[in-house]
């Protein structure tokens, strides 16, 4: 009886630290996407008040999700020798910060340099979050956080986006800021103080070994390539990567195009079009079970048709057919990135947080390189234009995928007996 009651105080116990966990971390997920994507529902001000083309106000986009995409195999690197608990705490607090200097800041320039650096620290919790789920939860949890855990980010990229578009609507630049800046610092500090004190497997490791090992780099470098030699992991990578480079810079342009006739939304209106990811929180909620009760192949299929007919839905031109085809691309879209997420954290058995961060450096890069990809479509033909360049892209994800199938059905034919 006494071992019963100490086995389910030990259960309890466990279950208020993982729950602690799951929410510090998706509460920080909100922090970071909304930092990150407050910006693209604000493109309409920071064109008007710093006077640069609307198309050129994307950079602002761009050039935090390229410096980010490359400051996620640092983090990696520095939380399996320091932990994962520190980097987040730190880099989310200097994140917060550093909105303060935005108030006070009315060259382009500048503003493209101070997002630059924000990228850097908008990489640690993107790096570090399924390593660590993967790290201090049981399997089953681990597939229900990370659901969970891509819903928040869902979340955070639609509040961010809505919170952008209200606020160039309603404010001037130094009040969108600075309420930034304060809603950044509340919940930063309540992420803090839900994150629990787990015990880092990767840190103890670590302190067992002798100082010219802790500082040797060519482990960390042998590990990049351990998952790069892997050609799953590299099609995952490339999929995740090229959807993203897609999606994200469609929700840039289709702005641009829902501003100027014939359907002159406002710049709140404009933002609206972000309650389409609406569709993509909801369906990645539920990938977890649908992995484990269909896999990933049959989801990867399904979500790259959804978001060829929603590409194809919007050239209607039409306020109607725009809403509905965003809503079934940003489902496909989701799918896809729950799918990736999940196939990369448990495929890797070493590693993780480098699985992870390759992933994201290959999805965030895609973003980066969209803009500009996109940009000279968009330059030539509009919004039509878009959806053509869109197209190209979405047949090359159609190739990965078929290569990942062929190539898992290499790894289950059964070797000829010699």
């Amino acid at each position: 009886m006494l071992f019963q009651v100490v086995l389910m105080n030990m259960t309890a116990r466990r279950q208020v630290r993982d729950l602690r966990l799951i929410w510090a971390l998706c509460i920080a997920s909100l922090v970071i996407y909304i930092n990150l994507y407050m910006m693209q529902g604000m493109l309409p001000l920071i064109a008007e008040h710093f006077q640069v083309s609307s198309a050129r106000s994307t950079l602002v986009l761009s050039v935090t999700s390229f410096t980010l995409a490359l400051s996620l195999l640092i983090y990696a690197v520095v939380s399996d020798r320091i932990g994962r608990h520190r980097p987040i705490v730190i880099s989310l607090w200097v994140l917060a910060l550093s909105n303060l200097p935005l108030v006070f800041i009315d060259d382009f320039r500048t503003l493209l340099f101070v997002r630059l650096l924000q990228g850097v620290l908008l990489a640690s919790l993107p790096a570090i979050a399924m390593a660590y789920f993967k790290e201090q939860l049981k399997p089953q949890t681990m597939l229900t956080a990370a659901a969970v855990y891509i819903t928040a980010n869902s979340v955070g990229g639609i509040v961010g986006r809505l919170l952008g578009g209200a606020m160039s609507q309603l404010f001037d630049w130094q009040s969108a800021m600075l309420a930034c800046f304060g809603f950044s610092v509340i919940c930063v500090g309540i992420a803090h103080y839900l994150l629990p004190k787990t015990r880092d497997a990767v840190k103890r490791e670590r302190t067992k070994l002798p100082w010219s090992e802790k500082l040797n780099f060519s482990t960390d470098i042998a590990g990049f390539m351990h998952h790069l030699r892997d050609s799953q992991m590299r099609l995952a990578y490339l999929i995740g990567g090229i959807t993203f480079m897609m999606m994200v810079n469609q929700y840039s342009f289709i702005q641009l195009h829902l501003m100027a006739e014939p359907f002159a939304w406002s710049r709140f209106q404009a933002t609206l079009i972000f309650l389409c990811y609406s569709s993509g929180t909801i369906a990645s909620y539920f990938t977890a079970r649908w992995i484990m009760k269909h896999g990933q192949l049959p989801l990867f299929r399904l979500s790259l048709l959804l978001m060829f007919v929603g590409s194809l839905l919007t050239l209607f031109d039409t306020e109607f057919a725009i809403c509905i085809g965003f809503l079934f691309s940003s489902c496909g879209f989701f799918v896809t990135h729950s799918c990736c997420n999940s196939f990369v954290a448990m495929r890797a058995t070493s590693h993780r947080a480098k699985a992870t961060s390759l992933y994201l450096c290959c999805y965030y890069l895609g973003a980066a390189v969209g803009g500009p990809y996109l940009m000279m479509f968009w330059h030539s033909a509009g919004w039509a234009g878009v959806i053509g360049g869109s197209m190209m892209l979405l047949s090359l994800i159609a190739v990965f995928v078929w290569r990942l199938g062929y190539r898992q059905r290499q790894t289950m034919l059964p070797h000829p007996v010699c």
